[in-house]
This record gives C-alpha cells, sequence and structure tokens, in this order.
C-alpha cells in the first residue's frame, strides 16, 4: 500500500493525491484486507478471530480498546518475546510518546516497513506546498529540529519518539534535495544530542544563510516560539560568532562543531552589523521577516492545544503565513492539510486511506450538562441508556459534515481498533476523502467536583480574557493550569505567563482590577456544570491566575525534558499533576488574582419528546 513515488516529480505526486482521495473506500477495503491477511496468526488477533481474517468478523470481534488494553502485549515484546504476539512484521523498535497531553508516556510498534510509509508521507507533502507557493526550490529552508537520547528495552529494542526516530533514519538524510544543501541546519547539528548546542548551532547557521532562506518552521508552534526565547538570551554571542567567523568554545561535540564552522568559513562583520541592528531594537514585533527577508512563510503545527501560540506567532511572524502541514502521532501519520494557506483556525486535515484503516465513534458534543457519545465511556461522555458494551464505529467514507468524531486506526504495525484519544470534526470533503478539524484530546481535563473542562474548553476562556489585556498592549505567551484541592473547596489554578510589546518589565504594569475581570471573563466562559458548581452548589472555589515571571515555561519544559520528554515532541500540558511542576511555577509566581464575581448560570432543561 505505499506506492512508487518520485519526490522530485510534482505533478504525480498531486495525482497520486488525487486517487488516493477519490478512491478512498476501495483503497480502505484493500488496507483493511491486507493487514488482517498478513496478521491473522498473531496471538491477538488468533485470540478473537481463530486464524480467519473476514472483515465483516474483524468488525464483530475485535473490540475497540484504549492503551491499556495493549499494553501487556506491548511490554511483552519489550522484554523479548517475539513480534508475532500482535505483528507478522518483525517490530524494529518502539515509538514513545511525549507523555505531555493525557499521562504518561506510551510505547507504540513499529517496523521497518513503517519507517518507508512515514518517508512516503513526508514526500507527498512536497507537491501540496509546491502547488500553493511559487519558487521555493530558489532557496533554503530553516527547519529547527531536534532529537532526544533513545533508551534500549530489556530485548534490546530501542525505545524513541518518532520524530527521533525519523531523524536518525537514512531516509531523513536522504530526504529530497537534501543532497542539495537546501536546508540550512546540517544534520549534525539536528542529531546533537545536547539540544542547547544544538539549537544555537542550528540558528547560526540559519543566521549566516539568512538571505537564501525561503520558509522557516519547526515542528510545533511552541518550539519555535522557544527559538525566538532563545535568540533574546544569545542574540549578541550569535552575532559575535558570525562577526569573528568562531564558534563558541562551548559548543564541544565534535561533528556539530565542525559542520558549523564549514558555514561559518570566514569572519563576516558586515552580516553581524546588520543583524545585530534588527536585534538591537526595542520590539521585536516582526523580528522573523526581519532577520530572513525573503522568507514566505512559518511552518508550525498550530492546530489542537498549539492554537494559543497564533497571536504571539503573529506578532513576531511580520505578516507571514502560518502553515500546518501534517497530522501525525507515534501510532500513526494520519493526514495532510490540502490548503496549507488557510487561516490557522480553518485548517483541516484530510486523513490518507492508505496510511491505515480509520474507523470512528460518534461524539455528540454538547457543551452544557451532559455530553453524549454513541457507545463511548469516559470523563466527557457518558453512555445511551441502550448502549453498555459494543462501541459501534463509523467507517472513513461515512463520516457526516459537522459531526465530531474520536478517531481509532489498525495499523501495519500491531495496533487494532485502537482510540487514539483524539475528537475530530468533520469539516469537509476532499473527492470522497473526509476533512477532520483537530478539536482536543479525549481525557485531558481540569476537575473539582462534577465538573469536566477539556483542553478546548479551557482554551476557549484563556481566549475570551486575553481579549481584556491584548488592547494594553500584553501578549500571553503560555500558560497551564491545575486543579488545587489543597483547600475546600478547590479552585481552578491557571498559570499566565505574559510579555509586554517592547517591556519586559510587567510586574509594575499589571493592574489587578484588570486581572480579576480576566478571571470573572473565563469564568463565564466555561461551561454550565462549572458554573453550577461555582453559584450554586458552592462546591468550587474562585478560580485564580498567577502570573508568572519570564522563562518560567522554558524551565518547565527543562524540567519535562529532564524527566524523558522529548525536546522535538514537547507540548506544554495544559493541565498538570506533577508536584514538582507546580514548585517550579510556583516558585516564580509575581502575582496572583481571584475572580471577585460568581458566574452567571440558570438549570439547564432538557427538552423532552
Amino acid at each position: 500500500m505505499i506506492p512508487s513515488y518520485d519526490p522530485h516529480d510534482s505533478e504525480y505526486g498531486l495525482k497520486l493525491l488525487e486517487d488516493l482521495t477519490t478512491n478512498a473506500y476501495e483503497v480502505q477495503q484493500k488496507v483493511l484486507e491486507e493487514i488482517l491477511a498478513k496478521n491473522a496468526q498473531t496471538d491477538y488477533l488468533k485470540s478473537f478471530l481463530n486464524g480467519h481474517y473476514d472483515k465483516k468478523l474483524f468488525k464483530q470481534k475485535v473490540p475497540v480498546v484504549n492503551y491499556e488494553d495493549v499494553k501487556p502485549y506491548i511490554e511483552r515484546i519489550a522484554n523479548g518475546e517475539p513480534s508475532e504476539i500482535i505483528s507478522a512484521q518483525t517490530i524494529t523498535e518502539l515509538l514513545t510518546s511525549s507523555g505531555t497531553s493525557g499521562g504518561q508516556p506510551k510505547m507504540m510498534p513499529s517496523t521497518a516497513e513503517d519507517l518507508e510509509r512515514k518517508t512516503f508521507f513526508y514526500n507527498l507533502l512536497v507537491p501540496v506546498m509546491n502547488k500553493y507557493v511559487d519558487g521555493l526550490d530558489q532557496g533554503k529552508g530553516m527547519y529547527l529540529l531536534f532529537i532526544k537520547p533513545e533508551i534500549s528495552t530489556p530485548s534490546g529494542l530501542v525505545a524513541r519518539p518518532v520524530l527521533t526516530s525519523y531523524y536518525k533514519s537514512s531516509n531523513f538524510r536522504n530526504r529530497p534535495f537534501n543532497r542539495f544543501n537546501v536546508y540550512t541546519s546540517p544534520d549534525e547539528t539536528i542529531l546533537c544530542s545536547d539540544s542547547k548546542q544544538s539549537m544555537y548551532c542550528q540558528l547560526l547557521c540559519g543566521l549566516v544563510q539568512r538571505d537564501q532562506v525561503l520558509r522557516v518552521g519547526a515542528v510545533f508552534a511552541s518550539a519555535f516560539l522557544r527559538a525566538i526565547k532563545f535568540l533574546e538570551d544569545h542574540w549578541k554571542e550569535l552575532c559575535s560568532n558570525i562577526r569573528s567567523g568562531q564558534v563558541s568554545d562551548w559548543i564541544t561535540e565534535p561533528s556539530c562543531r565542525n559542520a558549523v564552522s564549514l558555514i561559518l568559513e570566514k569572519p563576516n562583520p558586515d552580516l553581524a552589523d546588520l543583524v545585530e541592528h534588527e536585534f538591537a531594537t526595542k520590539s521585536w514585533e516582526g523580528i522573523i521577516k526581519k532577520l530572513w527577508p525573503i522568507t514566505k512563510y512559518i511552518e508550525v503545527i498550530v492546530t489542537g492545544s498549539m492554537a494559543q501560540y497564533i497571536p504571539t506567532l503573529e506578532f513576531y511572524s511580520g505578516g507571514l503565513p502560518l502553515i500546518s502541514t501534517m497530522y501525525a502521532s507515534s501510532e500513526c501519520y494520519f493526514g495532510i492539510n490540502f490548503k496549507p494557506l488557510s487561516k490557522p483556525h480553518d485548517v483541516a486535515y484530510t486523513l490518507l486511506p492508505n496510511m491505515a484503516y480509520f474507523e470512528f465513534l460518534p461524539v455528540e458534543r454538547n457543551h452544557e450538562e451532559v455530553v453524549l457519545c454513541n457507545g463511548v465511556s469516559d470523563q466527557n461522555c457518558v453512555l445511551k441508556e441502550d448502549e453498555t458494551e459494543k462501541l459501534e464505529t463509523v467507517d472513513l467514507v461515512d463520516v457526516k459534515l459537522g459531526h465530531y468524531y474520536e478517531l481509532v486506526v489498525t495499523t501495519f504495525t500491531g495496533l487494532y481498533r485502537y482510540r487514539v484519544g483524539d475528537i475530530l470534526m468533520v469539516t469537509g470533503f476532499y473527492n470522497n476523502a473526509p476533512q477532520f478539524r483537530f478539536v482536543h484530546r479525549r481525557n485531558v481535563v481540569l476537575s473539582i467536583d462534577t465538573d469536566k473542562t477539556n483542553e478546548e474548553d479551557l482554551l476557549n476562556a484563556v481566549t475570551q480574557a486575553k481579549l481584556l489585556l491584548e488592547p494594553l498592549g500584553f501578549l500571553l505567551i503560555e500558560y497551564t493550569s491545575y486543579a488545587d484541592t489543597s483547600s475546600i473547596p478547590g479552585h481552578y489554578v491557571l498559570f499566565w505567563e505574559l510579555k509586554v510589546k517592547g517591556n519586559n518589565d510587567l510586574e509594575e504594569l499589571i493592574d489587578p482590577s484588570i486581572m480579576e475581570q480576566c478571571c470573572s471573563t473565563m469564568e463565564e466562559s466555561l461551561d454550565s456544570v462549572y458554573r453550577r458548581c461555582r453559584r450554586k452548589d458552592h462546591s468550587i472555589g474562585p478560580l485564580e491566575i498567577r502570573i508568572v515571571k519570564h522563562g518560567t515555561f522554558d524551565a518547565l519544559m527543562d524540567f519535562a525534558v529532564s524527566e524523558g520528554s522529548s525536546v522535538n515532541q514537547y507540548k506544554t500540558p495544559r493541565c498538570i499533576n506533577s508536584e514538582e511542576a507546580i514548585k517550579i511555577l510556583d516558585s516564580r509566581v509575581v502575582g496572583r488574582f481571584f475572580s471577585k464575581t460568581t458566574p452567571f448560570w440558570e438549570p439547564f432543561r432538557m427538552e423532552t419528546k
């Protein structure tokens, strides 16, 4: 199911996408047939199908599962048992999730063929971008990419993040156009295990080649903004290196140092003066366009929890488009944004039907007293009275416009009817393939009493509150939250890191009355259950916002990385439970503010027929 494709042939790449999306149903049926035929004798499938591989029987007998259901099988393989437990193909490595968006890191099986499937997926991004942006072959891309150290399981299998796996593969080194030197970061700088040295060297290379950079980016918006913060802290040293033609002594990784030295070549005082002038300006508004004047766009994921970074990115971008190209996870690579120049809030991903077999659990979103899901039971959903066991799924081509679904995948690597945990909304169709907007992760919530606040609801409340600050010149750089139950009643706590345009001395500028209004606005924006608990039941105390010092969320990320998270895949958790993480945040608080009013609430009445 991996078509042969020359990524240099954009015309054929677009035709291939047309064929895949036009024949989505047929491709999906072939995918399921192939997966079942190859894996019918695995221990997992045999326990349900007795060696048969009928597609209808698969739907009837194989259950829809969570990670906890398949974890024992994956751990057995990690401990040395054969791949045939779940996969007919040899499992070559285990891919770890970031562990920041819904619990502890998970391990997902991967095979050599799966790496080829990912490479095919990446290659299809090229013709889509070429269709919408001219002249990308006339310059370079500055992409800030990072790896993390891998670990070895008792079986000897490597366990590492999916992006680390790809970056350390020959497929990445031989990616399209790499041999023509069209990326500013040498592979050696990306593969440097010291994330600080890697960041410094990649930015230095990007600055030296600034006149050739046509596009800039990172995987997630948060990583790109971390790079801007890094520039704020190190620009004088970077300029000094450019001026002298020498790399700083603390860059000690030999291959990384040598690769950067080849790009620096010789002293360049004129370039140093030029970029130093841009760095030294009072306000960094539009700094990306100023530093890389011919760049055409910023490529970062700004959907889901990354959406809250959009205003900050727009502040720094100088009007450059923000482009989210793809939707993927450790379990599987899913879909491509066929309209990359669409506004961030309009981004939709078209799932490629040959990447996996896709099913969908219908989710009825209500935002009021209850959320009903078709056979799905979790913290955000309750079962209908007549649905107690079987989870009824919908096939890819049968989803309905405007409806919400939870994504379920059956992969080529040993996951069968696996709940990814992503809630998606159907926004349209490309040929016969549906397009989805990523809404939020399942089970990422704040809860004190009967309230259940998910990631999307929290983002909406924060978005409404920060509207009070933006006219005053404040930018919300980062936020996270936790449910503080140390007192009775418990209450929501939001940590906000703010930036003042052109000024970092925000402590003296914070108006307590405005911050109290932000607290109240957030509460008014939360759902009916929360507001009832606050106003009528008094089971939730006033919402609190704690303002933290500049750089606090960098410290939070450093802590997460020290605990095993990947720099490249790190996403600031919107809800945190770690006592150590809360201590890091609390130690940097410069202001605490509470809601002074109780939010409006009236009883919700369900209509009866």
